[in-house]
């Protein structure tokens, strides 16, 4: 039970909302790539290429912040109910990484 409440262990059990979200978003993501394979190999102009990279990583970053807040509510809030302050600075040494 408590592995579904925080991310000490590191590992999470998901609800069934939050998982199929992010598998679907995962899956449109993986398609969007093996788009993009598709276009490399039938020589589509690299503008093009370009164009849907750039929709690849909008894509990435929504799946992103939607894990990321999904993590603040759940994990990070419960530590912090938790008095388990180290959540607090494991999630400030994350962020710079995630602001490249």
């Amino acid at each position: 039970m408590e592995n579904e409440k925080c991310c000490c262990h590191k590992t999470k059990k998901r609800s069934e909302a939050e998982y199929k979200s992010l598998i679907n978003r995962l899956n449109r993501i993986e398609g969007q790539i093996r788009g993009i394979k598709g276009m490399v190999e039938r020589d589509v102009y690299c503008t093009d290429i370009l164009v849907q990279v750039s929709a690849v990583s909008a894509a990435l970053n929504g799946f992103s912040r939607e894990l990321l807040g999904n993590h603040i509510r759940t994990c990070v809030a419960n530590d912090i109910r938790d008095g388990k302050d180290e959540t607090i600075e494991e999630l400030v040494a994350l962020l710079p990484k995630l602001m490249k």
